[in-house]
């Protein structure tokens, strides 16, 4: 027989009987309702981090946001690989439209 592993308290300012209720009604949701949920907060955190962005380089234009968005989420060089191998892919499209 298995037994649930017990978690810590993971938040400083909530009580652990609170938190120990909100974690058992999150083990009792639904699974696309926890997935709804985290895909809500991650789409929060990427438009935190665009309005950083859009903060620290009141210039840049929407491309280089989310180039800069990517580097952030990817890491610098996976980035580049990404972008660059994007262009490529965005050149050879146009190429093939032009005749060229």
């Amino acid at each position: 027989m298995t037994t649930r592993l017990e978690m810590s308290t993971q938040v400083s300012d909530t009580r652990g009987e609170v938190e120990a209720l909100q974690i058992m009604l999150i083990r009792q949701m639904p699974t696309w309702k926890r997935v709804a949920i985290v895909e809500s907060l991650t789409e929060m955190v990427k438009l935190m981090a665009i309005s950083g962005i859009r903060q620290r380089h009141p210039d840049a234009t929407t491309e280089q946001i989310h180039r800069l968005l990517a580097e952030a989420m990817l890491g610098a060089e996976l980035a580049r690989r990404v972008y660059d191998h994007e262009r490529r892919d965005c050149a050879g499209d146009a190429a093939r439209h032009t005749g060229v």
